[in-house]
């Protein structure tokens, strides 16, 4: 049985070894049709992303749409917790003015944001947990819409007019909507990353070449997951800026009942699509019982009186209970690398709310109200993080990073997730920046955020720090989709990506202790902070896990485990089950 911590034993193996469940010693070999390629080719020769199935488009607008509903629905949280019900408003509508309903301030709108981001993030574990091991991605997905609809409506309630004028009883109801809906979307996020990845069903590369140019090429399945995650997470984007936008326009001038009904309203397609296409997807079984093997590996593997020694591990008393293959032992092996950089991601992370990118809805949506907004609502601004990244994932996926491959710099996982985390800092120091002029410049000076008038500062300066976090995350953010998904287990897919996805509940978890910097006159060290330890936390990481870059050929091509075949359910075909 192959050990779990094999750092060592990879390090003295040359790499046509590493690379022989590929390749042949003596050159190119064939694999069902297909022409392998060398250590020399996998070395020398240009990489491409291969054919994207049809039924990943389906899901991805499946995607669009929840992110539509959930974007759209928390852009209007800060207004709605923070500010009080404008005079002769019974929607809270603001129409010429700010709107609000509740009135209870800026830390209990940072704290609540900052909650629904924690339950959110720490729910896709529980739903990971119950697809790989007893109803699958697409049943768990289903229930999860359920959650997520019923949590919809409750918050619907919440904003109505009857309601929202006891605000003691509408933040009640406001808040048992967001934990049953954060319920729903934690199961739905932890499933839909694995479901749209593993549509693409090629694991190992192999040689074409150019019919122009007659140049020969590497199909690499590890660049086609990292497309498949760059157009999923645009469209994430392209959801998140339509709902954004017209929720913000709802609130404004019919109230918050309208911006919480239409983005359920839009949630409702997700079922729909799902059913029409089910029987089209490929679909990965559940196990059972994958999740406590793989426990007892590991704490059986780190027995103080076991060797690390991979060939003394394999003659001694294999109990019982292993009734997986050496590759399971190495998948798992390269989770627990992964899950190793995913430590780091705190600091950072991705998609919601981490550290730096969560100051964007809360924090950043309280400064722009700061400011002069010439008409513009102030939680509208943020939108420019998506329209951002909707502009410039074609330009990377079609233009920048091409002419990287072109220019021979392998640019590993590690170093875009590295680079991701020097921008959010650059981000956060202009935020800083911004923030240090608001409290010289304002009427109130450090008082700004309680100021009847803003200070003589566009809104639009925030243009720098929502630009630049929208180019870390696609280095840091959409990178680690596609870490979590090519490293882990076939059948433990959905587990990693929670894993993942946790450690934005980590971060905001982490940022409730900086709650007491979110109000005048500390936020400019709120935003200092932050810029340091993205900066700080960041190197350190690179420092520590630099060394996967020697590894990432390897690992990305282990063999396939055949545990998965004989532990799913029913026996039920991998391809389309």
């Amino acid at each position: 049985m192959a050990q779990l911590n094999s750092k060592q034993s990879l390090d003295r193996q040359p790499l046509r070894k590493k690379a022989s469940t590929v390749v042949s010693h003596a050159g190119s070999s064939i694999r069902r049709g297909r022409e392998v390629p060398t250590v020399q080719e996998l070395n020398t020769l240009r990489r491409i992303s291969g054919k994207v199935p049809w039924t990943a488009y389906t899901i991805a607008f499946v995607e669009l749409c929840e992110r539509f509903s959930y974007y759209g629905t928390t852009a209007v949280f800060t207004n709605f917790i923070q500010q009080p019900l404008p005079d002769g408003s019974s929607t809270g509508a603001g129409f010429s003015g700010q709107s609000g309903a509740l009135g209870q301030g800026q830390r209990a709108a940072t704290g609540l944001n900052l909650f629904i981001t924690f339950w959110c993030y720490f729910m896709p574990i529980i739903g990971a947990w119950i697809a790989d091991e007893f109803l699958g991605r697409l049943k768990t997905i289903y229930i999860s819409i359920a959650f997520a609809m019923t949590g919809h409506i409750i918050l619907i309630v919440s904003a109505l007019p009857p309601v929202v004028k006891h605000s003691d009883s509408a933040l009640g109801c406001f808040c048992v909507g967001l934990v049953i809906y954060g319920m729903g979307v934690g199961g739905f996020k932890s499933n839909i990353a694995p479901l749209i990845a593993e549509q693409y069903r090629d694991t190992r590369p192999h040689i074409t070449t150019d019919p122009k140019t007659r140049e020969r090429l590497i199909v690499d399945p590890a660049q086609t997951i990292g497309r498949i995650f760059l157009y999923f997470y645009f469209m994430i984007n392209v959801g998140a800026l339509i709902g954004a936008i017209a929720m913000v326009y709802a609130e404004k001038y019919v109230g918050f009942w309208l911006a919480y009904l239409l983005p359920a309203g839009m949630f409702a397609l997700c079922p729909l699509v799902l059913f029409v296409c089910s029987s089209k997807y490929s679909l990965t079984p559940p196990t059972g019982s994958v999740v406590g093997k793989a426990f007892r590996l590991w704490t059986f593997a780190v027995k103080p009186h076991w060797s690390c020694n991979p060939v003394k591990l394999k003659v001694r008393n294999k109990p019982d209970w292993m009734t997986f293959d050496d590759q399971w032992v190495d998948e798992v092996h390269r989770a627990v690398k992964a899950c190793g950089v995913f430590l780091w991601y705190p600091i950072y992370c991705t998609s919601s709310q981490p550290l730096a990118y969560g100051q964007m809805t809360s924090n950043l949506t309280s400064q722009a109200a700061t400011m002069e907004l010439h008409g513009v609502p102030n939680d509208i601004i943020n939108n420019l993080d998506p329209l951002a990244l909707i502009i410039f994932i074609p330009i990377m996926d079609q233009v920048v990073y091409p002419f990287i491959r072109k220019c021979g710099f392998n640019f590993t996982p590690i170093k875009k997730i590295y680079v991701g985390y020097l921008i959010a800092s650059m981000s956060m120091i202009a935020a800083t920046v911004t923030q240090h002029y608001i409290y010289i410049l304002s009427p109130c000076h450090n008082k700004a955020s309680s100021c009847d008038e803003p200070a003589p500062i566009s809104v639009w300066v925030q243009t720098v720090p929502y630009v630049l976090i929208a180019f870390s995350e696609i280095f840091t953010s959409i990178t680690g989709y596609e870490y979590a998904y090519t490293k882990a287990p076939r059948n433990m897919k959905s587990l990693v990506q929670s894993l993942y996805l946790f450690t934005n509940a980590i971060s905001a978890a982490v940022q409730q202790g900086l709650t007491a910097l979110s109000a005048d006159p500390l936020l400019k060290w709120n935003y200092g902070f932050v810029a340091l330890l993205a900066f700080f936390g960041g190197s350190l990481f690179y420092h520590t896990h630099h060394q996967l870059d020697q590894e990432e050929d390897y690992l990305n091509q282990l063999e396939p485990s055949s545990f998965l075949g004989r532990q799913a359910k029913g026996g039920g075909d991998l391809e389309k089950s």
